[in-house]
């Protein structure tokens, strides 16, 4: 076996897991401003899907193409987003500090800790809609909060993927330049199958027709 050969097995996993560091550096770099964060994670879903997963187009080109075309729409949705978060996060804060002294009000905290965790959801699906379908903002983040609702089971466990990426992150900080675009593939696996069910048979063949545009 032929250890410099392009399709040696060994090469080809190596390649895709300098891809998966070299992706989650450009998430990383391109959240920096954190309102750009929105747009950096289309980016990143959307490469994934595009290049990782089926080996269509440039790392680089296809991250850098899907973060201008997006830009906008990805940064408003995510500001809306931020600002749920901002709000949640208040009130968990002040609810536990309820809980902390033993005031009655306290248990709130798990009620706000349960929508944080929901809206977590909501943002993975949106992103993830985002990167795949062009459609309103409002249409977006409205089909996702539907999709994940009516894919509970999916959603559950997209959730418990990420809060093992946050632990894995935070224990080794380090992981941040190679769980992102990991996690994403996880998830871009797991949407996919969700996403398909309500395509119709011209998005299927629109898709299977810009994969053969990619290829030559």
């Amino acid at each position: 076996m032929n250890l410099f050969n392009m399709d040696n097995p060994i090469f080809r996993m190596l390649s895709k897991m300098v891809d998966t560091v070299i992706l989650s550096a450009l998430w990383v770099i391109f959240s920096i401003p954190v309102f750009t964060m929105g747009a950096a994670s289309t980016a990143l879903y959307y490469t994934v899907h595009k290049t990782l997963r089926r080996n269509r187009g440039y790392l680089y080109s296809n991250f850098w193409s899907s973060f201008k075309s997006n830009f906008k729409q990805s940064t408003l949705m995510w500001l809306i987003l931020m600002a749920v978060y901002a709000i949640f996060g208040v009130d968990l804060y002040l609810t536990w500090q309820f809980l902390q002294a033993g005031m009655q009000w306290g248990v709130m905290f798990y009620l706000f800790l349960v929508l944080i965790l929901l809206t977590v959801v909501w943002t993975i699906y949106v992103v993830a809609y985002s990167a795949r379908f062009e459609n309103t903002k409002k249409t977006t983040m409205k089909n996702a909060a539907a999709i994940a609702v009516v894919n509970l089971g999916w959603s559950f466990l997209i959730l418990l993927l990420f809060l093992i990426s946050a632990v894995i992150v935070y224990l080794i900080p380090v992981m941040i330049f190679f769980v992102p675009a990991v996690t994403t593939l996880l998830y871009d696996v797991i949407l996919e199958r969700i996403f398909r069910k309500y395509m119709t048979e011209e998005d299927l063949a629109a898709e299977r027709e810009s994969d053969m545009i990619d290829m030559d």
